[in-house]
């Protein structure tokens, strides 16, 4: 559950204003419940008008409590029920307007905004975009994504274009660009990455070959499951090391 912001001693309710966030405070209440959330991701629900935060006159974002609570959904829409952004988008402005809106089905297709693939097929049905697409959605320079292709970061797929984990990934080497970590400290973090897919894909392998397209819908499951558990072991290990490190 998110934690509700209360007002300082002495005062009855809080103004919006009083009672507005920084993002980095909206992010350590969201990490209560969805513990993988970046700020990058928070920004990217923005940049999708799922949520529309003020902004101060020096163009920092303030979020109210509604704000924080709409992202709770979208989160959980996304998490729980595989939807995509621009359903989830819709069934929440029909909410917003009162309407009696029932919760869609995900189907069998996903858009960009959640990098799902088909489930029956097994195959990415995400939308693509070009590179300069790209380029604007990470802010980055032309050769800098260069320099992220050639040590291997970030490429295009068979088909051309760039899909959704792409773009999830090169938002990520942009934030940690600004922290000081460069292409080539990042290049075992892909490494290992590649290691743990091939770990997973040999768990899934006899799902993926079965005749039962019910099994074969079992596999996607299982993989975006052990996908998950691997992020959140990778993520304790490195707390760990961490607090080994520092203490």
């Amino acid at each position: 559950m998110l934690r509700t912001p209360t007002g300082g001693a002495g005062h009855g309710t809080a103004t919006a204003a009083d009672r507005a966030m920084s993002i980095g405070a909206v992010l350590l209440q969201l990490r209560d419940e969805f513990p993988e959330v970046t700020i990058s991701k928070i920004r990217f629900l923005e940049a999708e008008g799922l949520v529309e935060p003020q902004r101060t006159p020096s163009g920092y974002r303030k979020f109210r409590p509604d704000d924080v609570e709409r992202l709770a959904q979208v989160l959980r829409m996304q998490r729980d029920h595989y939807l995509p952004l621009k359903v989830i988008r819709e069934h929440l402005d029909a909410l917003a307007r009162g309407e009696q809106a029932s919760l869609p089905s995900a189907g069998g297709q996903r858009d960009l905004t959640d990098g799902s693939g088909d489930a029956e097929s097994g195959r990415a049905t995400a939308a693509r975009i070009g590179r300069a697409e790209l380029l604007a959605a990470a802010e980055v320079t032309e050769s800098e994504l260069e320099e992220w292709e050639s040590y291997g970061l970030v490429a295009p797929t068979a088909e051309g274009g760039y899909d959704a984990e792409t773009v999830t990934v090169a938002k990520l080497v942009a934030d940690l660009g600004r922290f000081g970590l460069e292409p080539r400290h990042l290049r075992a973090m892909r490494g290992a990455a590649e290691r743990e897919a091939g770990l997973i894909e040999q768990v899934v392998a006899p799902l993926r070959r079965h005749r039962n397209p019910q099994t074969r819908a079992h596999a996607e499951a299982t993989v975006k499951e052990l996908a998950e558990l691997s992020v959140r072991l990778h993520s304790a290990f490195v707390q760990t090391a961490l607090r080994i490190r520092l203490h």
